[in-house]
């Protein structure tokens, strides 16, 4: 059965990216006694994206919330947003796979929570990643969508972000 999403989170794990999600995973279970992951995906830094638990599970990203919420990660993150290029991109295909399958859901970061009181994703999801939803909007109009999402515009080396050329 589907879930009714309304918004999709964004993490950090706030260790460096070297950190193993094995042992993300042993400190959920282990430390924090959760018996579901924190989060649906999450990202190695050299992109590659890890499924913990289907969608139509809930997880434990964000305490009272979790209903309504599909969950993502990246690696890292320890002090700042130190995401890679391919975390980037990896980021973008997940958000943009899931607006497809629920295109009013609302883009965030962990930290936009009431109540929530720290820095995670160590940037405004919102604001880096709401450029997918036109995309997935037009495509509502007839519009045909692209088979990857377009790449992230304050991202470096993106075409028009900071240091695209």
């Amino acid at each position: 059965m589907k879930r009714n999403i309304t918004h999709l989170v964004v993490h950090c794990t706030a260790t460096a990216h070297n950190a193993s999600v094995a042992a993300i995973q042993r400190y959920w279970q282990g430390t924090l006694k959760w018996k579901a992951p924190g989060y649906h995906k999450i990202i190695k830094a050299d992109g590659e994206v890890v499924t913990l638990l289907p969608d139509r599970k809930i997880a434990n990203g964000v305490a009272g919330h979790n209903k309504t919420c599909l969950h993502v990660s990246w690696i890292g993150g320890l002090h700042n947003d130190n995401r890679t290029m391919a975390q980037r991109k990896a980021l973008a295909a997940v958000l943009y796979n899931w607006l497809k399958e629920y295109p009013d859901a609302t883009i965030c970061g962990h930290r936009d929570f009431p109540g929530v009181n720290k820095a995670c994703p160590q940037f405004d999801a919102g604001a880096n990643y709401n450029y997918l939803k036109s995309y997935v909007v037009a495509a509502g109009s007839g519009a045909k969508l692209p088979a990857e999402p377009p790449a992230e515009p304050s991202a470096p080396g993106a075409a028009g972000g900071a240091f695209g050329v």
